[in-house]
């Protein structure tokens, strides 16, 4: 059920083009302004192997008509985006720069979902009181918002955003997507990559935790090179859905923290996952720029194409639309299911 080895080179190659770019870019523009217009990609083997992939999504016709898209722009590289149900809004993680630097300036914004900023630095990591690197994932739990930052999970009050504790996690080198489970339980996933320079390394750190704010620890539900950089989370009744950035897999993670029910999906460097009405899974390709909507056990449809970079989604239960952040565009987009 795994890439060939080629494919997966293939797609570690191309991340740092794509991540690195983007954070030379992650200073956004000011609310209100027009996102900066990105430069062509210069050709590169791996680009060269990925043209089939941008050559398939470009002939498929629009998935959502535009006038059901929200665009919101002028975020710093955006790259998790939450519905808030309680307060109707939308929280967004800022990394504004580099991914995997400890460099104190990232920051959380809210925006409506007519469109608009209404907070760009809600939670600024600039602020004496606030500890904020690259945030990425985001949960709420207990009326705390959670936020993966690199190798600690932060948490904040989710209606005023004060800083309420966090969890530095040992060992972990990328953590990423959150979760919460019905039950309450705070999830986190470890990618298992740095990034620098020379572009992205596995490190071997690939699990998935359970945070336990109160006990201040995190306590492996997973650890195992198999999850091939496991990237976003999505909390069901049998367990934890988890997808692989550094593959093309979908799998079920049992409360045992057995990986079961392996599947394919059409194109890999999958991203963020969520749950849409009726139990459907929505999953977010960098590989192809779409967002897929299939059932449990598949298959995988497109409902989303052409959104470059799409990171860590979320849904929208009351206007039933995906929220796509776009990494590398600094603009978060809404389209209407």
């Amino acid at each position: 059920m795994k890439r060939h080895e080629t494919r997966t080179l293939l797609a570690l190659t191309a991340l740092p083009l794509a991540l690195l770019s983007a954070c030379d870019r992650s200073k956004g523009p000011e609310p209100g302004s027009s996102p900066p217009q990105q430069a062509e990609p210069q050709p590169t083997p791996a680009a060269a192997q990925a043209a089939p992939a941008a050559a398939d999504t470009a002939a498929q016709p629009p998935s959502t008509p535009e006038k059901q898209v929200v665009r919101i722009a002028g975020f710093s590289t955006p790259e998790s985006v939450m519905y808030d149900g309680e307060a109707d809004q939308y929280v967004v993680s800022n990394i504004n720069g580099k991914p995997g630097e400890a460099d104190d300036n990232g920051f959380i914004s809210r925006a409506s979902p007519e469109g608009a900023v209404t907070e760009l630095r809600w939670i600024d990591g600039e602020k004496k009181d606030v500890t904020l690197n690259a945030p990425k994932g985001l949960t709420m739990a207990a009326g705390k918002l959670y936020v993966a930052d690199i190798d600690t999970v932060r948490a904040f009050d989710a209606k005023t955003g004060v800083p309420a504790g966090a969890v530095k996690i040992a060992g972990a080198t990328f953590l990423n997507a959150m979760a919460t489970g019905s039950d309450g339980t705070v999830y986190v996933s470890d990618t298992g990559v740095k990034i620098g320079d020379k572009g992205v390394e596995p490190t071997g750190t690939d699990a998935i935790y359970k945070v336990d704010l109160k006990a201040k620890k995190a306590t492996p539900l997973i650890k195992s090179k198999e999850l091939n950089g496991p990237n976003g989370l999505a909390a069901a009744a049998p367990g934890l859905w988890v997808v692989t950035f550094r593959g093309d897999e979908l799998a079920l993670i049992t409360p045992q923290g057995k990986r079961e029910q392996v599947q394919k999906l059409p194109k890999g460097q999958l991203d963020g996952l969520a749950m849409a009405a009726g139990g459907d899974l929505l999953v977010s390709s960098w590989e192809s720029a779409t967002v897929y909507r299939g059932p449990v056990t598949g298959p995988f449809k497109p409902v989303v194409t052409g959104v470059t970079s799409p990171a860590d989604i979320d849904v929208d239960t009351k206007r039933n639309r995906v929220l796509v952040p776009l990494f590398q565009k600094n603009t978060v987009e809404a389209h209407g299911l």
